[in-house]
């Protein structure tokens, strides 16, 4: 192992020991989580200091602080909370994120937690989250880089009272699948709303594929095109642009003139070639709005998937050129 690396397991493992002194905790309930310039060494020393007041300073509604403090080139926190009534009792899911750049699935520099006083048995709860981040967290990409840290935490508390969860069908598990759900989508478009530099929220919709991974295929291949996200900060409809990045995602025995392409539920391509009912009129229109909809038909299954980006902007270039000056 290089002695950076084991520089860094110790300044972590030093870290949790200190909260858990503070907490009065074993050290394996303890979780190090971090994001920041990489290969930069934690402030130990700094981090040691802080820690006694900052669990002096919890409370039970300090979320939105926390929220706070955990944003690096985010301009703003992402929180929701979603309460819902099942079988006589309430329960709520609480969650909070950070991440703007260096965003894209597995999951990203991003870092999101999420509670709940529902009492869900382990497993179940691990399952969910982990059908859920695939859903959300790992649907988004900024600038389709991969950080070397990342997280996603969901916690059950059981302060709700009920029996811990066990039953995937029950009806208290679907509710609660359905508000973390929520909160975890929420959170997602948060993130890409916030993106660095970021004027346009893009979803990426395709519809018609085989199986999900080739959908998966088309639309991140859009969506990480950085001449698909000028074009989108340009508000220009290049129909180009986008079919070029159909056509080279890497789906086998894909036939661009079976394609059908929308801007806004503008069609703008079809057949291969710019649609017969389109005009430059419908596609300056359509890319004006801050929200857009880049919908393909593949028109060769049953599949569908969605995925959300942004687009390039000036600003990009600017934060990420200035990062550690």
């Amino acid at each position: 192992m290089p002695a950076l690396a084991r520089q860094g397991i110790a300044a972590a493992r030093t870290c949790t020991a200190a909260v858990a002194a503070v907490a009065g905790v074993s050290t394996v309930s303890v979780l190090p989580f971090s994001t920041g310039v990489i290969g930069e060494p934690l402030p130990v020393p700094k981090l040691e200091q802080a820690i006694p007041a900052a669990f002096a300073a919890l409370t039970a509604d300090g979320w939105l602080p926390a929220a706070q403090g955990i944003l690096t080139t985010d301009t703003r926190p992402k929180a929701l909370s979603v309460r819902f009534h099942c079988d006589g009792r309430d329960y709520v899911v609480t969650g909070i994120a950070k991440g703007a750049g260096m965003i894209r699935p597995n999951m990203a520099t991003m870092l999101a937690f999420l509670a709940t006083d529902a009492a869900v048995e382990q497993a179940l709860l691990q399952q969910m989250l982990s059908e859920l981040t695939e859903l959300s967290f790992n649907r988004i990409t900024v600038d389709g880089d991969t950080s070397t840290n990342d997280a996603c935490l969901l916690l059950a508390t059981g302060k709700a009272g009920n029996t811990p969860v066990s039953d995937s069908a029950s009806a208290v598990y679907l509710a609660l699948r359905d508000a973390v759900e929520e909160v975890c989508i929420a959170l997602a478009h948060g993130i890409v709303r916030d993106g660095e530099g970021a004027s346009k929220f893009v979803t990426v919709q395709v519809n018609g594929g085989r199986n999900e991974a080739e959908c998966l295929d088309v639309a991140f291949t859009i969506a990480h095109s950085p001449l698909v996200k000028t074009a989108l900060f340009a508000s220009d409809p290049n129909w180009g642009r986008l079919l070029a990045a159909i056509g080279r995602s890497g789906v086998p025995e894909l036939q661009v003139d079976l394609v059908g392409l929308y801007l806004n539920d503008v069609l703008i391509a079809e057949g291969g070639c710019r649609a017969t009912s389109y005009t430059e009129a419908q596609g300056v229109a359509a890319m004006a709005p801050q929200d857009i909809v880049i919908r393909v038909e593949l028109h060769r299954g049953e599949a569908a998937v969605r995925v959300w980006t942004t687009d390039f902007s000036y600003d990009y270039v600017r934060i990420n050129a200035e990062y550690r000056s």
